[in-house]
Parts: C-alpha cells; sequence; structure tokens
C-alpha cells in the first residue's frame, strides 16, 4: 500500500462522502495493481458520484481485467448512458469500441 493511499483513506475517514477522494484512492489502488481494491472503491465513488463515463469506464476496464464479462459491460453501458448524458461523445464511442470488443 502507498503512503499516498493510506492518506487518502485517512482524509476519506473524515470526509466519507468526498467523491473526489473516492476515485483518487481507486486510482491509487489501480496503480499499485490493487485491481479489487480499485474495483471496490470505484464502486464506492459511483455510488456518491453523479459520474460522466470517465469512472464507469475504469470499472468496466478492472472488471474486464479481473475476470468478469458480464459486469465489466454492465459498467460499460452504464458509462455509455453517462457520457450521452453529459455530452461526451468521443467517450461514448471508446465505450461502445470497448464494449463490442468483450463481445
Amino acid at each position: 500500500m502507498s503512503q499516498r493511499s493510506v492518506a487518502l483513506e485517512r482524509m476519506l475517514e473524515r470526509n466519507p462522502d468526498d467523491p473526489r477522494l473516492r476515485f483518487g484512492l481507486a486510482v491509487e489502488y489501480l496503480n499499485a495493481g490493487e485491481l479489487e481494491k480499485g474495483a471496490a472503491a470505484l464502486r464506492a465513488y459511483l455510488a456518491v458520484s453523479e459520474d460522466e463515463g470517465n469512472g464507469w469506464g475504469r470499472l468496466g476496464g478492472v472488471l474486464a481485467e479481473l475476470g468478469r464479462a458480464d459486469e465489466a459491460r454492465e459498467a460499460y453501458r452504464a458509462g455509455i448512458r453517462a457520457a450521452e448524458k453529459y455530452g461526451h461523445p468521443s467517450l461514448a464511442d471508446e465505450l461502445r469500441a470497448v464494449l463490442q470488443g468483450l463481445g
């Protein structure tokens, strides 16, 4: 566990509803190769944030890497919906391409 992830965990203890901290912690876990922790942190972030697609796409990628293709597909679909809702057509197209690659 990195010093940064420890620091983010401590900040989250004081501010559990801060979506930026949750997203930052998820990214830290993923960068450290802690995929299960990263997936759980992304889910926690998505539960408290109105994500515009990026978080869903990251979750889809982690789940696919963990071999959880059905869950990954659901995350990518949610990401596409969010990207379209917030006017990010290129992100929606990227997520569609990855989704198609999953079969």
